[in-house]
């Protein structure tokens, strides 16, 4: 992540509202030029994207309605410069790879640090 710059835009998409506020208020102390959306499922996530021009996309596997992995294969087709982080509380091979199949970016339990998310960013591809 150490090329965020000044206006970087970022969505986090999650149904939690706790694991979203913290997510946020995470990245804002590390990043506080970064500006940050917020959705609470798929919705009108592509509305969302195509109005705020997000540079990343933070995206919960299970979401109500349709899943994060559906989601990040529909955003890495119509928007495939756009980095997409799979964030899961299940840290398991099996997610692992089903985040490598939707074209994911980068995979990130829900349980790390910001210096853990920082890692993960060096990495190339989820896992």
């Amino acid at each position: 992540m150490a090329g965020l710059g000044v206006g970087y835009k970022t969505l986090i998409v999650e149904d939690s509202v706790t694991f979203r506020q913290m997510l946020k208020e995470s990245l804002c102390s590390q990043f506080p030029t970064m500006e940050i959306e917020e959705a609470p499922d798929g919705r009108d996530l592509f509305k969302k994207i195509d109005s705020f021009h997000p540079k990343i996309v933070f995206m919960d596997i299970r979401l109500p309605g349709e899943n994060g992995l559906e989601l990040t294969k529909k955003i890495k087709t119509n928007y495939p410069d756009i980095t997409v982080v799979i964030v899961t509380s299940y840290d398991l091979p099996e997610y692992r790879e089903a985040a490598r199949e939707s074209m994911a970016d980068y995979f990130v339990p829900k349980g790390s640090s910001i210096q853990d998310f920082r890692r993960n960013f060096g990495k190339t591809g989820p896992g």
